[in-house]
């Protein structure tokens, strides 16, 4: 696939995955996303998002705000909008399985409804469908290794995202199935039992680039090899030293993160453009770029990010 003709967006992560204090590994990690005040501050963001020259970001509508006001809002900002993202929680974390059928079960998939509701307002027919992030969990302790791998888990979770593909393809939505280090599907085993277990047609993949390198899996193989399901990606650069260290010595999924693990693209080592070229000709599906966190100013970042997009789209 020819880089040139690739769709590109920017998540707003950079400015939403920030410490307290800058300046201090040590202050708080901040997800601002889930602060009350963000919402009033996003029109602001999106606006930067555009100044930096993207044409997209990544949909992500705040607990705080409707539907109608976050269309405005982008609608203002003149972006349009790339795939949103959805996860499923396993039930066995939450207290017990779920048989199908029950009230309980059924209503275990709202959320994914509501991520259904939100793509068909947009006009966007795929989501990203990810394991839960629990930031308690022994994987966010001991990411990118498979930490407490369990079959019989992986199991149940399959049938949760199993019914979770049928909630989302009933409204029209295909869903690209997420690799993220920190859940219960970071290994290529996982990802891979998930993606065999459930048709094609249902099911697309949509991994995560730099979460399959800091796994220690080649990102650049693992896109030839389901190129023909790769529905959409996000790209993410990363200091692979660091990404190694984390694996051997056992560093957090937050430690690695302060200590400087995901980069601009570019400033990493991993191999992007080389990784994007596996696709197949004709691939119409989006590249959301990510960096979780920003080894600069936010708004310089961006404006990095994007002379990256130009330089290798010439």
């Amino acid at each position: 696939m020819a880089v040139k003709d690739l769709k590109f967006a920017l998540n707003a992560i950079q400015w939403i995955n920030v410490k307290e204090d800058p300046e201090d590994l040590e202050s708080a990690s901040l997800w601002r996303f889930a602060d009350p005040a963000f919402v009033a501050e996003y029109p602001d963001v999106l606006r930067e998002i555009r100044q930096a020259g993207f044409g997209a970001t990544m949909m992500e509508v705040l607990d705080t705000q409707t539907l109608q006001n976050y269309a405005a809002m982008v609608r203002e900002s003149g972006l349009t909008l790339a795939p949103g993202y959805v996860q499923v929680p396993l039930a066995s974390d939450h207290g017990g399985r779920l048989e199908r059928g029950t009230f309980e079960r059924i209503h275990w998939f709202d959320a994914v409804r509501r991520k259904a509701e939100e793509s068909n307002y947009f006009g966007i027919g795929t989501i990203f469908l990810a394991a839960e992030v629990d930031q308690t969990a022994i994987r966010w302790q001991k990411p990118a290794i498979g930490a407490d791998f369990s079959q019989d888990r992986l199991d149940e979770l399959t049938d949760l995202i199993d019914e979770a593909v049928d909630v989302l393809n009933a409204e029209g939505v295909k869903p690209g199935l997420h690799n993220h280090v920190g859940t219960w599907i970071e290994t290529q085993h996982e990802y891979e039992h998930v993606l065999n277990a459930i048709d094609a047609q249902r099911l697309g993949a949509a991994f995560d680039i730099g979460h399959l390198e800091w796994a220690g899996i080649s990102a650049k193989d693992t896109i030839a090899r389901w190129a023909d399901r790769v529905q959409d990606l996000h790209l993410k650069d990363l200091d692979l030293e660091l990404a190694r260290r984390s694996r051997e010595e056992g560093l957090s999924y937050e430690r690695a993160t302060d200590l400087g693990l995901y980069l601009e693209p570019g400033l990493g080592q991993v191999d992007l453009r080389g990784t994007l070229e596996q696709l197949p000709e004709g691939w119409d599906g989006w590249v959301i770029i990510e960096v979780d966190r920003a080894s600069m100013d936010p708004v310089a970042s961006a404006h990095h990010t994007a002379r990256w997009v130009a330089e290798i789209t010439e």
